[in-house]
């Protein structure tokens, strides 16, 4: 438990970015995106461009923020279940 504590600590733990090298189908989405992404920039203008790299990052800026709150919510409904199953067996 406590080499898993210091690796939180230490940032040696990083689930985001743990969760997509360990994961084959977002490799490929990211890849045909990354694809797609390239093809689209080849016809659009720069101005069109620069629209597009604002809604870019307002897409990273949700995703960022959606990964953190379903990171709290998984960590709070282990925790939760935990809760449950200690005073189910304290009960017993």
């Amino acid at each position: 438990m406590k080499h898993l504590l210091e690796d939180f600590w230490y940032g040696n733990i990083s689930p985001q970015t743990d969760s997509i090298e360990n994961n084959p189908e977002i490799k490929k989405l990211l890849e045909l995106m990354g694809q797609n992404r390239d093809k689209l920039c080849k016809t659009i203008s720069d101005e069109e461009q620069l629209t597009l790299e604002k809604y870019d990052d307002c897409l990273n800026e949700m995703n960022g923020i959606i990964e953190r709150e379903a990171f709290i919510y998984g960590f709070k409904l282990g925790g939760n279940i935990m809760l449950e199953i200690m005073s189910e067996s304290n009960n017993e």
